[in-house]
């Protein structure tokens, strides 16, 4: 049957095109990473342990700057000028290339976010009982961790590290346990970053929390959508700035909302609010990665879009919703491993 050309379709073209160019764009030029580069570091989600990568994820580099420029500028240790300055340009270059793709970057650039949805289709297509969606008191509680790590490993440590208040160990926490320095080196044929670190007692823990996470998500991904992508920093960063992105999701409510629900149950981040908010017309939540989902599965015409500079991109359509659900039907009831009581089609299950 020949493959349905729909915005899932395009969006997992891109991701994979956006995986292989971060990932191994180093191949096709001088990018091996380089202490003294990440002053330069662009802000695109590439490990800077990768030594393939094409570019560096700010939050390494924020990281490096707060506990060797910042921390050491305001100490006196050196000139505070030369401390703050490589923080803002990297802090502007993340703001302009914000502005141009908005929260999108995690819903069709991250390599991270890439890997775990593979990751759920190969566990829809191996027939494994699906998560369809977390309870909303699970969502609730979830959704303060991504701050928290963005505001203590991301900002707070580096920075008191910096200061001299903390071990040097805690230069840069959040890198040593992200799921992606192991993804992105193992993607290279790395496994170094796998192993326990023995240096101390701080870095012994947190590379055993890294290998724990990144072993929990792979088992979480297999049956729930984007478990890491919910209590990613990045998120959180993203989620500060989105009223200033040209990208947004933006709903028109009608009546059949109230008992429809189908935006809410197609959207990996189980964000029950683009359901049940019936006032505002910007509906790019905190948690919204601008996956384009909810419009593609909400049945009624213009009710969701996603807007560019107040211009639609992709708006709802029943004609769209009925070709995307029969595309779904199909695409559930192919498994590798048959089983008759597969993943139900009407949960708008991942592809």
């Amino acid at each position: 049957m020949k493959l349905p050309v729909n915005v899932s379709v395009l969006r997992k073209l891109v991701q994979v095109t956006a995986f292989v160019f971060l990932v191994f764009g180093g191949l096709f030029g001088s990018y091996y990473y380089l202490a003294d580069k990440l002053s330069g570091a662009l802000p695109a989600l590439s490990c800077a342990y990768d030594y393939q990568s094409s570019d560096y994820c700010t939050l390494i580099t924020f990281q490096h700057q707060l506990a060797h420029r910042v921390g050491p500028g305001l100490t006196g240790d050196i000139d505070l000028m030369s401390g703050l300055m490589p923080f803002a340009v990297t802090f502007g270059t993340f703001v302009l290339l914000f502005v141009v793709l908005n929260k999108a970057f995690c819903g069709w650039i991250c390599p991270l976010g890439t890997f775990q949805e593979l990751l759920n289709m190969l566990g829809r297509k191996l027939g494994l009982r699906q998560t369809e969606g977390l309870s909303r008191n699970t969502v609730q509680r979830l959704r303060p961790v991504k701050w928290l790590l963005l505001l203590l490993l991301v900002f707070g440590f580096p920075l008191l590290t910096g200061l001299g208040w903390l071990d040097h160990d805690l230069r840069d926490p959040y890198c040593k346990i992200c799921p992606s320095r192991i993804l992105t080196t193992l993607a290279t044929g790395n496994g170094g970053e796998l192993t326990l670190d023995q240096a101390s007692p701080v870095t012994l823990v947190l590379s055993l929390a890294a290998d724990f996470l990144f072993g929990l998500m792979i088992a979480l991904a297999l049956t729930l959508r984007q478990p890491f992508c919910r209590i990613c920093p990045m998120l959180a960063l993203h989620a500060v700035f989105r009223k200033i992105g040209l990208l947004r999701l933006v709903k028109q409510a009608t009546p059949r909302c109230d008992r429809c629900g189908l935006c809410a149950r197609a959207c990996p981040m189980d964000i029950g609010e683009i359901h049940t908010e019936m006032e505002k017309r910007d509906v790019t939540f905190d948690d919204c990665t601008l996956c384009g989902r909810c419009v593609e599965f909400c049945p009624d015409r213009e009710v969701l879009q996603l807007r560019y500079l107040g211009l639609p991109l992709f708006s709802s359509s029943p004609e769209y919703f009925k070709r995307r659900k029969r595309a779904q039907l199909h695409w559930d009831r192919n498994t590798l491993l048959h089983r008759p009581d597969g993943p139900a089609a009407g949960r708008a299950g991942a592809k």
